[in-house]
């Protein structure tokens, strides 16, 4: 068994042979990078797909299991792009499946949350990017980061967790009305001492200092 092969597979990739790692993917982020794929120059589009190899694992039935890109993948399917170029980072075919899922949950290689953020099993994670369901939450958790919210970090699912800090705070029905009016919302709260715990977490400084010289004093109420 080898771990972090990070070799370049230079053939391509069927885009619905990959198996998905997480349930979700933000749909207004898909349709983002749809939009930019549609935007390219036809003579470019071949040049975008080898600079941007997915990673896989090479899983049970030597599957290959998407352990990132998701959103991408969805978009390129979407777009009509079959295939693309993949770069293996562990090879663990031979495990079984009970070993291999501990396996991927323990390097952080798996999100199996469904679109409540409610962790599911992982035979009910979708067989085909076509299976994954949206997460409005996701969507505005990485438009909140786009926007400067929260800065990219090396956590795994970053965004997801994230997420779910906001599923707590905003309603669905608020970003099913008003977007722009939700994501102002997600703003003010990537900004408070409430997020001072979430990966990437990047407070005014004001805030920060606050919280490093000690607990900020409380308001008096009026």
């Amino acid at each position: 068994m080898s771990f972090h092969l990070r070799e370049p597979v230079l053939h391509a990739t069927p885009v619905l042979s990959l198996r998905p790692t997480q349930m979700t993917v933000g749909m207004r982020e898909v349709e983002a990078k749809r939009h930019g794929w549609r935007e390219r120059k036809p003579d470019d589009l071949e040049q975008f797909l080898g600079s941007h190899m997915v990673p896989v694992i090479v899983g049970p039935g030597k599957k290959p299991f998407l352990i990132d890109h998701h959103h991408l993948a969805c978009a390129l399917h979407a777009e009509g792009v079959e295939s693309v170029f993949v770069t293996v980072v562990a090879d663990m075919h031979k495990l079984d499946e009970s070993t291999f899922w501990n396996m991927m949950d323990y390097h952080g290689w798996t999100h199996p949350f469904d679109a409540r953020g409610r962790r599911r099993d992982y035979k009910d994670l979708p067989k085909t990017i076509e299976g994954m369901a949206d997460d409005p939450y996701r969507s505005l958790a990485g438009e909140l980061r786009n926007i400067g919210g929260f800065a990219k970090d090396a956590t795994p699912y970053s965004e997801f967790v994230w997420a779910d800090f906001l599923r707590l705070r905003i309603k669905p029905k608020a970003i099913e009305r008003d977007f722009e009016t939700a994501l102002r919302a997600a703003l003010d709260l990537a900004k408070s001492e409430e997020a001072n715990y979430l990966p990437g977490w990047c407070a005014p400084h004001s805030v920060a200092a606050g919280l490093r010289d000690g607990a900020p004093k409380k308001k008096k109420a009026k």
